[in-house]
């Protein structure tokens, strides 16, 4: 593998979301269900380019959190996110209380 470790890789640029000043703090709106995609994911807009869907893959469901990217007029999946299966996601929501606490801490 090239490279020094330092920065970020040329594709990860190149999907960047457009406006890099944007603030990392949750949306005003809540979110909502907006559409079912083709494939049947079930999808919610949480902001300017990012989505959770909700998806089957290998039989199991899962929870995607991804940055999506224009090209050529279509949305498409970029490499920034995290898909969590099950397990990992029900320790997320678990938690999602004591999150919410150490963020107005840090807030």
């Amino acid at each position: 593998m090239s490279g020094t470790g330092k920065g970020k890789k040329r594709e990860e640029l190149d999907h960047a979301s457009e406006d890099d000043t944007e603030s990392h703090a949750p949306p005003k709106k809540t979110a909502k269900k907006d559409t079912e995609d083709d494939s049947g994911d079930i999808v919610f807009e949480i902001g300017k380019n990012r989505r959770v869907s909700v998806r089957t893959w290998n039989k199991q469901p899962w929870v995607d959190i991804r940055e999506f990217y224009t090209k050529d007029g279509k949305q498409l999946p970029g490499k920034k996110g995290i898909s969590l299966n099950m397990e990992q996601w029900i320790v997320l929501r678990d938690h999602i209380e004591e999150i919410d606490n150490a963020v107005k801490e840090k807030s």
